[in-house]
């Protein structure tokens, strides 16, 4: 009967390994780690630069890359996200000889990763100390009240200077923008006492401009209150004139009338005629507001004979016609009469 021990050395004899088999494993192994040596992941937003021998050869964009195991190597990591960079606060004398303090932030991005990579040491630090000297190039060539009313200009300008030095570097500035400006305390006064002068000055002009405007409104109204008030009264004398034309040829149009009928030998028309006005003659003095007392002969028939004898006088002006209705005194004519 075998003992456990016989029994175990049978089992490891059964398993035993000869050269080739172990070559075998040993092979395998060597190539899971040279794939995996070979195999680099890389992660979104990222690119990594590639050395040969410590010579750059080519960059890996995001994703699983395959490269020369234990020949190449990953070189640098380069972040190709926009990223931002503080200025801090540095001092800067303008044109007009004001000091002030300033600081701002940077926004880049790297487009060529091995540009970045082999063409600056230290980009950071680059990037920064260009934009700190820029910014006191920029805004010590201008006044201080163009200083602070003109941010954009200055940004506007910062950005042209800064990305135009760091394009060689595979960088791109995409806003630089300024945060604070600091005059001193001083002359923050002193633009405070400007500002409520110069406010106080504006108000003062448009009050005077106000006053000045309503005298020429006033006097515009007035000028045309009185060519419109004679234009009224010319468009009225024109009217009245018009009127009295028309009356008068109106009235000679009827005393016409009257003529070529008198002409003509009716003695109607003429005892009409002076009849009409005897009676407007009295109506006139009746409504006259002096007249209280009137005491005329206002009888028709007396009327009627006075129509009678002045015309005898008017037949007797025209040659003794016979009138064509003969008038009776004290009756005056009757229709139907010849």
């Amino acid at each position: 009967m075998k003992t456990k021990g016989e029994s175990a050395m049978e089992i490891v004899d059964g398993f035993a390994l000869d050269g080739f088999s172990i070559t075998l494993i040993g092979l395998g192994i060597l190539a899971l780690l040279v794939l995996f040596a070979g195999a680099k992941t890389v992660p979104q937003g990222y690119n990594y630069t590639i050395e040969r021998f410590g010579k750059y050869t080519r960059t890996l964009k995001p994703g699983l890359n395959l490269i020369v195991p234990f020949i190449d190597s990953v070189g640098k990591k380069i972040n190709v996200m926009e990223q931002v960079l503080d200025v801090p606060h540095q001092e800067v004398i303008t044109r007009d000889n004001a000091s002030i303090t300033a600081n701002g932030v940077t926004f880049y991005q790297i487009l060529d990763a091995a540009a970045a990579a082999y063409e600056i040491s230290g980009l950071e630090n680059a990037i920064l100390n260009l934009t700190m000297t820029n910014i006191r190039t920029v805004m010590g060539s201008m006044d201080l009240d163009e200083l602070l009313s003109n941010r954009d200009e200055i940004n506007h300008r910062l950005l042209k200077v800064v990305d135009t030095a760091v394009s060689p570097w595979g960088i791109k500035i995409t806003r630089i923008e300024i945060k604070d400006i600091d005059p001193p305390k001083d002359l923050v006064e002193s633009m405070g006492r400007q500002m409520k002068a110069e406010r106080e000055k504006r108000a003062a002009i448009l009050e005077a401009e106000g006053r000045r405007q309503s005298a020429i409104l006033q006097a515009e109204g007035a000028k045309q209150a009185q060519v419109l008030e004679a234009e009224g009264r010319k468009e009225a004398a024109f009217r009245d004139a018009e009127a009295r034309e028309r009356s008068a040829e109106a009235e000679a149009k009827a005393t016409q009338m009257v003529s070529d009928a008198i002409s003509s030998g009716s003695v109607q028309a003429i005892n009409y005629f002076v009849a009409n006005n005897y009676i407007k003659a009295l109506e006139a003095i009746a409504t006259s507001p002096n007249q209280k007392i009137l005491m005329l002969p206002v009888e028709a028939a007396s009327v009627i004979g006075s129509i009678g004898g002045i015309a005898e006088i008017a037949r007797e002006t025209f040659g003794g016609a016979a009138p064509s209705a003969p008038v009776r005194s004290g009756r005056p004519p009757t229709a139907g009469q010849s």
